[in-house]
C-alpha cells in the first residue's frame, strides 16, 4: 500500500466511519424521543441526562470532521510535492491528480461536518420541547 493510498483510504475511511456513527446515533435518539413519556420522569435532570445522551458525539464529529478532512488536504498535498521533488517531473497531470486527492479529502470533511451540525441542531431542538412538556407538566 502506497502513501497516496494510506492518505486516501485512511481520511475518507475515517470519515465515512464517523458519519455513519453519528447518523447512528441521530436515528437512535429520534427514535428515543418518539417512545419517551416526560410525565414519568419525576426528576429533570434525569429526563435532560437521558435525552442528551450520544449529542456530544455528534457534535465532536460535526467540529471534527473537517480538520480530518483539512488534515487529509495537507497530507496530499505534500504527497503531491514530495512526488514532484523525487522525480523531478513537472508534468500538470501529476500535479493536478495530486491536487485533487488532496481536495477531495476537504470536501468529504464538509460533506460529513454539515450534516452533523444539522442533526445535532435539530436533536438539541427537540430536547427542549420535551423538557418545556416536562416543565409545563410540573408547574
Amino acid at each position: 500500500m502506497t502513501l497516496k493510498e494510506v492518505v486516501e483510504y485512511g481520511v475518507l475511511g475515517l470519515l465515512l466511519v464517523l458519519s455513519i456513527w453519528a447518523v447512528a446515533i441521530a436515528i437512535a435518539r429520534f427514535a428515543h424521543y418518539r417512545r419517551v413519556d416526560v410525565a414519568a420522569w419525576p426528576k429533570r435532570v434525569e429526563l435532560e441526562a437521558s435525552l442528551t445522551e450520544g449529542l456530544t458525539t455528534i457534535a465532536t464529529v460535526a467540529a471534527n470532521a473537517p480538520y480530518v478532512g483539512l488534515l487529509g488536504t495537507v497530507l496530499g498535498i505534500m504527497l503531491t510535492f514530495q512526488t514532484l521533488g523525487a522525480s523531478g517531473d513537472m508534468d500538470v497531470k501529476s500535479i493536478m491528480t495530486g491536487l485533487a486527492l488532496a481536495l477531495k479529502a476537504t470536501a468529504a470533511g464538509l460533506l460529513v461536518a454539515i450534516p452533523c451540525v444539522a442533526l445535532n441542531n435539530a436533536l438539541r431542538r427537540r430536547v427542549k420541547v420535551l423538557l418545556a412538556a416536562w416543565d409545563a407538566q410540573h408547574g
